[in-house]
Order: structure tokens, then C-alpha cells, then sequence
């Protein structure tokens, strides 16, 4: 599943894994143990990080809370993701099996039968033991199961019930047969009605059962596995009255974790990995922090008492805050300025190329957009070149404008996609064109984007002068709050950035697809929906995926869809108090290793 970068394209979770598939990336990291730090590690203490976006939920697989800090506390918390889970995600885009609380085994290829076990002695953070109902429950979001939804054509339901609301798919899980299930064996075995690409990826150890059985009123889990049996499987051709207990459980899924202060219902706090949340403050200039969850059984353990993640949007401050000692890593948005600040104070830089890309997406349903010559003449309006030297080249001199929505530049598919998607026909704005489309018109266009982000103040800036040229009134719907707002209806067109996990392929329904749970400008187009059904089906021939993935690309560019910018640079710094940070390009950043860092006395 992709995150959003303030939306972050998201990883591991449930049933769903990224889009983007980069065999690795060139960075300058140090190895484990070199982080260019000197003196001996130590044990106990505080460790803490500064991040750009400010952490919304203790979740980031709903559609208004997939942002990758929200990710980050997934990821610590074994939240479908991270040590904990089933698997997780290395520097190299490794898939990592964790098998600290259960473990997956292939049964069978055809059909495709997948079996997952619980540890016997498998806690949450709260002492309760895990079941097969904590498996079902997370299959029974991820699948659809439930659901008796016909959907319009800009996604949104037009008629019966969708329970749980997911920034990725069901894809997959979808034709999976009602689970065959061994509570005393601790065995969950899914039956699929056809091949999945991902079927490796899927990850059922999410949220824990217990506390959904509470917030929903069941007397106990071994109710709640009752009811998710016995209650029906969802029909779209003949919905029934939304169910009572269903929408429960659902509500607490949907805004449930979404959170503003440090929440005072502690059930919301349970891990299934090696960290739990201790404390919260929101917004830009708030934090984060976490303990040891004293349940852990997983072989790696952390060397410290606590964990601090501070949301700092201002690279400067970041910076400053690092030179202070306030915090001990900052992964800032990166600019010439940001290296040299860094590099004067003697910062260790830790650089290396992310799996993200920024973007301009059109809202397709608006009113303004709905016509394809006005989005058509918005995209040649775009200054593209000037964006990338505005805010990346000054860091990365050899960077290159984007030209495709489905890869990076150093991935090898990249070359073969440019070659013949168009999206180098927008390389340079060209106003006279996009002025005779307009035909007289002066078209009213708002752009939604972080106002605490600098490099997306700078892209607006620069959008907003050049579409002025060709008789465009581009307003400024920047907000902080803007992760929550996409998708809203509230804007004409946004500028975010995806951000991958490094491995699989469910971005392409997340994104792509109809009603896709990333799908937050309402695109839809008939040929896309059925090259992204058959990607999806396709097991171990990657080269016919890549056929899909470019030809996706070129539709989208017929559609008028909106513009790839650039793919975004990474940098991590420390200050020389923390060894271990090792640089990692995906949706985790640094803090995929926390059992790696230690103090450094």
C-alpha cells in the first residue's frame, strides 16, 4: 500500500503492500554499528527524532489518516507492519519474516491456500493472548467481507453498506473464501478463488480483537469470533439494513485511533510489537513518545527507555534543534541550504534516494476539471523545470523531472516507460497553447498542499504565478490539516507525495482503480481498472506486470490526470549522540531499526 508524504503511500498492511518496487537505493549509510559516531554505547535513555508531518492517528491504513508518520507508529507499534507483525521491511527492501507472534506458511499454489498460526505464548502489550480472532478480525476488515456496497462512478456508495473504510484494497483478500479456522490449534487458512500477487505480503496482525469486542459491546472475543462467523457475507445485489454490531466494530476502525490529544481509553494504546505509545501532544512543534512494551518476546530488543518522535515542519529548526541537543536524528526536507547548516555544525549526513515522488493530481469531478481541455490546459501551465531547481537541485544537481507516474528515475523500468507514456509533452510550460484551449475562459482552480511543508509552499508559489499567465485564478487552499481534507471535495487539484514501502504491487487498486482507498481525486477509466484486476491475479511474471504498469501510465497522461514533479531526495541526520541509524529510502525512514540504535556515553 502506498503513504502519503504528509498522505504517505503505505506498506505492510492489511492484505496490501506498495506500489513502487525499487531493488534497493544508492545511499552514502553507514553500516550498522558506523553511523560515523563516536565513543561507547550505552543502555536506558531517551532517543529522540524529528519528522516534517505531525503524527493523526495511531493508525495509517483509513483513508484520512494514511500519512507516513502515521505509518512510523504502525511500524513500532506491530501494527501490520514492523517488528510484531508477520513481516517487515529492511534498508535493502528486504521482506523480513517476524515470527515472534505468528508465522505464515504456503500451502498450496493451486488453489492458493495460505496458513497462519499463532505463538502459543503470543501477549499484547497488555498481558491478553492472541487468537485466531485477532486474525479473523483483520481479514474480515481487509476482505470486504461484510460489505453489501454498490459504488458511483467517483467511488463513493451509492447504495448498501461499506463497514470498514481502507486506504488500500481489497483486492486480494476479496476472493478469499470465509477462513478455515483451528482456535485450539491456533490456525487461520484462507482459500483464494484466484491467484494474488501479494499473497505474501498479507499481514494479519493488526489491531487487536479484544479491545474491538469491547468497544462494540461483545461480552467477550470468543463472542465476537461467534458473530463474525454467523453474520452473512455482504450481497451487492441485495443489500440489507446496516448492521448494528458491524457499524461498532467499524467505528472504531474508521476514527477510533484518529487522535488530537494523548488519548485517555488506554485500550488504544495495545501493541502487538516492541513499543508502546507513552505520551502525545498534536500538530506541528507536538511529539510523540513510547516505551518498551514490556509483553516483547521478539529476539531484537531496544537498548533504551524511550523513544521521542518530535513534529518539527521547519527544516531550519530541525536543524536547530539537532545542533541543541533536543533531538539526536532529524530527516528534513532536504535543500542545498539544509546540507550546508548541517555540514557546518559538524552534523554526520546520512543521504540516499527515497521511494517517493511529489505530484500534482487534478481533481477529475470538479467542476472546473471535469472538462479535459481545461485540465489539459492547467498541465501546460505547470513549470515542472523550475520546480525541480527551485527544490531539489540544489542538492542533487544531476535530478531530472519526473516524467512518470508508476516509476522512479533509477528504477529500470523507468527509461522504456518515458519512452512512450507523453508526460515529456508538459516538459516545459507552454502558456500560448494552454491560452487557446482557455478560449477567453478564466478559470477559478485551488490547490490544496502542507503549508508547514517549505517545498510545497514553493511548488504552490510557483504553480500559482505561471497558470496566472494563461488567465488561470489559482487559489490557495493550503492547509495543515490538508492529509485529512484529501479527497474532501473542498479543492481542485493537490500537491502531496507518495512514499513506498519498496515492495508489491497493491498501489496500482490503491491509487489507480475506481474507488480505490488512495483514489482521492475521483479518477476513473475502464481500460486502467482492468490492466490493474489483471495485475493482481499475475504470480512470478514481473515482466507483464512492468507491460501493465507502462501502459497505465500512458492512460493516465491521455487523461489528463495531473503531473509527476520529481522524485524526492532523503536525508538523515544525527548529532553524534545515537549509533545505528542506517538510512532507508522507504516508507519507515530511520526508524526501522530502533533495536539497532544505543546511546552513545
Amino acid at each position: 500500500m502506498m503513504r502519503r508524504r504528509g498522505r504517505a503511500l503505505a506498506g505492510l498492511a492489511i492484505g496490501t503492500a506498495a506500489m513502487v518496487a525499487l531493488a534497493g537505493c544508492t545511499t552514502t549509510t553507514p553500516e550498522p554499528g558506523e553511523s560515523g559516531d563516536s565513543g561507547e554505547a550505552t543502555t536506558g535513555g531517551t532517543i529522540s527524532i524529528a519528522q516534517t508531518n505531525a503524527v493523526t492517528a495511531l493508525t495509517s491504513a483509513t483513508p484520512d489518516a494514511n500519512l507516513n508518520t502515521n505509518g512510523m507508529v504502525d511500524y513500532l507499534m506491530g501494527n501490520a507492519t514492523g517488528p510484531g507483525s508477520m513481516f517487515y521491511v529492511d534498508s535493502e527492501f528486504n521482506v523480513v519474516p517476524d515470527e515472534t507472534n505468528a508465522t505464515v506458511e504456503l500451502v498450496s499454489e493451486d488453489p492458493l491456500v495460505v496458513t497462519y498460526t499463532v505463538d502459543p505464548e503470543a501477549v499484547w502489550s497488555d498481558g491478553t493472548a492472541m487468537s485466531t480472532t485477532d486474525l479473523l478480525l483483520s481479514w474480515a476488515i481487509g476482505s470486504g467481507w461484510f460489505d453489501d456496497a454498490t459504488y458511483a462512478e467517483d467511488g463513493t456508495v451509492a447504495d448498501g453498506n461499506q463497514y470498514f473504510q481502507l486506504a488500500g484494497s481489497t483486492t486480494g483478500l476479496d476472493t478469499t473464501e470465509f477462513p478455515e479456522i483451528d482456535a485450539e490449534a491456533g490456525t487461520l487458512t484462507l482459500t483464494y478463488g484466484e491467484p494474488y500477487v501479494d499473497w505474501n505480503l498479507v499481514n494479519l496482525i493488526g489491531k487487536p480483537a479484544h479491545v474491538f469486542a469491547e468497544h462494540a459491546g461483545f461480552g467477550s472475543v470468543e463472542e465476537l469470533a461467534t458473530f463474525l462467523e454467523e453474520t452473512p457475507a455482504g450481497d451487492p445485489e441485495a443489500p440489507v439494513e446496516a448492521n448494528e454490531q458491524l457499524q461498532a466494530l467499524a467505528e472504531l476502525w474508521n476514527t477510533g485511533y484518529n487522535i488530537t490529544s494523548m488519548p485517555t481509553d488506554e485500550s488504544l494504546l495495545v501493541s502487538a510489537g516492541m513499543w508502546i505509545p507513552k505520551d502525545f501532544q498534536a500538530d506541528d512543534g507536538g511529539f510523540i513518545s513510547f516505551e518498551p512494551n514490556p509483553e516483547w518476546r521478539g529476539e531484537n530488543q531496544p537498548s533504551f527507555d524511550e523513544l521521542i518522535i518530535r513534529f518539527i515542519g521547519d527544516p531550519n529548526a530541525q536543524i536547530t534543534a539537532l545542533q541543541n541537543g533536543e533531538v539526536d536524528i532529524i530527516e528534513p526536507q532536504p535543500s542545498a541550504d539544509t546540507l550546508a547548516a548541517i555540514e557546518a555544525f559538524g552534523g554526520t549526513l546520512i543521504q540516499g534516494s527515497q521511494l517517493s515522488y511529489d505530484h500534482l493530481d487534478l481533481t477529475m469531478n470538479s467542476e472546473v476539471f471535469s472538462d479535459p481541455a481545461v485540465r489539459e490546459a492547467f498541465l501546460l501551465t505547470i513549470p515542472r523545470q523550475q520546480i525541480l531547481e527551485s527544490i531539489v537541485t540544489p542538492v542533487q544537481p544531476d535530478a531530472e523531472v519526473l516524467n512518470s507516474q508508476m516509476f522512479v528515475t533509477n528504477q529500470p523500468q523507468y527509461a522504456d516507460a518515458i519512452a512512450s507514456n507523453g508526460y515529456s509533452d508538459f516538459a516545459e510550460p507552454d502558456i500560448e497553447r494552454a491560452t487557446e484551449l482557455l478560449a477567453g475562459a478564466t478559470p477559478t482552480v485551488s490547490i490544496l498542499y502542507n503549508i508547514n511543508n517549505p517545498n510545497r509552499v514553493d511548488a504552490f508559489q510557483l504553480i500559482q504565478a505561471s497558470a496566472a499567465e494563461a488567465g488561470f485564478n489559482v487559489e490557495d487552499a493550503g492547509s495543515a490539516d490538508w492529509g485529512s481534507l484529501l479527497g474532501s471535495g473542498s479543492y481542485d487539484a493537490s500537491i502531496f507525495g507518495w512514499i513506498s514501502s519498496g515492495v508489491g504491487y497493491a498501489g496500482l487498486p490503491q491509487i489507480w482503480q475506481t474507488g480505490g482507498g488512495g483514489n482521492y481525486n475521483g479518477y476513473s477509466n475502464a481500460e486502467v481498472d482492468a490492466l490493474v484486476d489483471e495485475s493482481q491475479t499475475i504470480i512470478g511474471d514481473t515482466a507483464r506486470i512492468d507491460e501493465i504498469m507502462i501502459e497505465m501510465d500512458g492512460l493516465t497522461r491521455e487523461d489528463f490526470y495531473g503531473l509527476p514533479l520529481f522524485q524526492v531526495p532523503g536525508l538523515v541526520a544525527t548529532n553524534g549522540t545515537v549509533d545505528g541509524v542506517v538510512y532507508n529510502g522507504g516508507q519507515t525512514g530511520a526508524i526501522w531499526n530502533t533495536w539497532e540504535w544505543s546511546l552513545v556515553g
